[in-house]
């Protein structure tokens, strides 16, 4: 019986399994927001969010145990910095899952996470700027005058 087991297995052996909720963190810590199967999206969760609770004590041995989880100074350097002070006045809750919808290819069920507290860098504002910047200054009929 799987009474008290909390652990989605994902098909995977627990090294495997840790290796991909450690990069799967990593990749939100750096987007902020992924695309991502709502299975995997279900487990990392509770892994962002022990993350964020490390990063909100903020001493020298959270770093140090958030280190030995991500495997990625630099991340938790960012984890530190950024996205746990932005969650400071929250007490859990930390991210947010929204489905999008079946691949086509297997139709597994799709799913955005992201962090509650961080806008999520849109691509699309870098496209609007180069088109603001493409339009001519002067119109036709003025340039012919």
């Amino acid at each position: 019986m799987r009474h008290q087991r909390k652990t989605v297995k994902l098909g995977r052996k627990a090294e495997h399994r840790d290796a991909l909720l450690a990069s799967l963190a990593c990749s939100l810590i750096e987007h902020k927001r992924i695309c991502t199967t709502l299975e995997k999206a279900k487990a990392l969760r509770p892994f962002a969010e022990k993350m964020v609770t490390l990063g909100k004590r903020g001493d020298l041995h959270s770093r140090r145990v958030a280190i030995r989880y991500l495997r990625q100074p630099d991340k938790v350097k960012v984890l530190f910095e950024k996205i746990a002070p932005a969650a400071a006045n929250r007490k859990g809750g930390y991210t947010r899952i929204t489905r999008i919808g079946r691949r086509l290819g297997d139709a597994a069920q799709m799913a955005y996470i992201e962090w509650v507290d961080m806008p999520a860098d849109s691509s699309g504002s870098g496209k609007e700027e180069t088109k603001t910047t493409e339009k001519p200054a002067t119109s036709p009929s003025e340039s012919s005058t």
